[in-house]
């Protein structure tokens, strides 16, 4: 009954993160769009967040719980995750202005994208709550649950808002109803619990492979960092002056800034 309680834990727990890319949606309710600037700053919040989630919460944890080599082969597998994915979906781009005027093949392709890239982040939940139940954890509703599992669910809860608003984006182009983005955009992330759920069955049953699980995570985490949302921003900001680099890094220092105090609470 124990593992049963956990496992529903977990599992509300990236069903949180899952819906908190629905707010990204929100917007819209008061705005027919979001300025070029204000996207690009929002990529690189999410930046930010997850790279410093990445490295003061995984990869640390990772090195207290294994060896280097280890966390390094556990990044290395979360790099081949993210390049197989793409190359699964033919090596598409996440690029929402581009698709403004998509066809249903092409939004459903765009959709099935953001849909791969958030399983890692559901990995990253999972393996998190490894010490569920242990000592030096936070009490709520009876569980004692660890500090790096509440620092990363609130981490990616954050970064979800951005990505609920890039799939919002063509959405909007579409003349499709408020509500519907806001269903597309959770649905986007929906793998999240299902992911956190089966990382954190994995762990805890074969808990030698704990380095390795927040080793695959960050690694996959921070290679989409890298080739997908500091790209997009890029994009999205070339019209703006200095191709939009200054609203990147504003972006990415508040990310780092926010996240950074959590990460010694």
């Amino acid at each position: 009954m124990a593992l049963l309680e956990n496992l529903v834990l977990v599992f509300v727990a990236g069903l949180v993160t899952a819906l908190a890319t629905g707010v990204g949606a929100l917007p819209f309710f008061f705005f027919d769009e979001i300025s070029d600037r204000r996207n690009v700053v929002l990529w690189g919040l999410s930046s930010g967040i997850m790279v410093s989630a990445s490295l003061f919460g995984l990869v640390e944890e990772g090195l207290a719980e294994g060896t280097p080599l280890q966390l390094g082969i556990g990044m290395a597998a979360g790099v081949l995750l993210v390049v197989v994915a793409h190359n699964v979906l033919v090596d598409a781009e996440i690029d929402p202005q581009e698709y403004e005027e998509a066809d249903f093949k092409k939004l459903v392709l765009i959709l099935g994208i953001l849909t791969v890239h958030s399983f890692p982040e559901g990995i990253a939940i999972g393996v998190s709550f490894a010490d569920l139940g242990l000592e030096g954890g936070m009490q709520f509703l009876g569980f004692t649950i660890p500090l790096l599992a509440v620092f990363m669910t609130v981490a990616i809860s954050i970064h979800n808002v951005p990505e609920g608003t890039a799939i919002s984006i063509p959405l909007k182009s579409m003349n499709v109803s408020n509500w519907k983005m806001v269903w597309w955009a959770v649905f986007s992330s929906l793998p999240q619990p299902i992911g956190a759920v089966l990382a954190f069955g994995f762990v805890r049953i074969a808990r030698e492979f704990l380095p390795y699980g927040f080793g695959f995570a960050a690694g996959a985490m921070i290679y989409l960092v890298l080739t997908e949302f500091v790209p997009e921003a890029l994009d999205l900001g070339s019209e703006l002056p200095n191709g939009g680099k200054p609203e990147l890094a504003a972006g990415i220092v508040v990310g780092v800034l926010v996240m950074v105090p959590l990460a010694f609470i």
